[in-house]
């Protein structure tokens, strides 16, 4: 089967961190460009963060820019989410898809919450 899975949420006190994981099986995902996305009941889906296939570059939203890291291990076919210093405004549903702006396949999502 080929699958996206994203995993690692969970509930986190402000200022705290998180590192989420997309992990991928039945396909090479460093062929991809990977982005993260979230969303937030009521919202729309945001990109907030993109590493690019073969390059390794990065892109962030303004949002998270400085807070989160991307990153992958492409011999693991992983890529990650480091989240630091997280906010309750970070509180979403995030997901990783094969690229980065119409999230066309996309695995399921990890739920992450930002409170005290």
């Amino acid at each position: 089967d080929v699958q996206l899975q994203a995993s690692g949420g969970g509930l986190v006190q402000p200022g705290g961190s998180l590192v989420l994981s997309c992990a991928a099986s039945g396909f090479n995902l460093a062929n991809y460009s990977v982005g993260w996305f979230r969303q937030a009941p009521g919202k729309f889906r945001d990109v907030i963060s993109c590493i690019n296939s073969p390059d390794g570059s990065t892109a962030y939203d303004d949002s998270v820019k400085g807070r989160f890291t991307i990153s992958r291990d492409n011999p693991k076919n992983m890529v990650y989410l480091q989240m630091d210093s997280l906010q309750p405004e970070d509180t979403a549903n995030y997901y990783c898809a094969t690229d980065c702006v119409l999230a066309r396949f996309r695995g399921q999502g990890t739920q992450v919450t930002v409170s005290s």
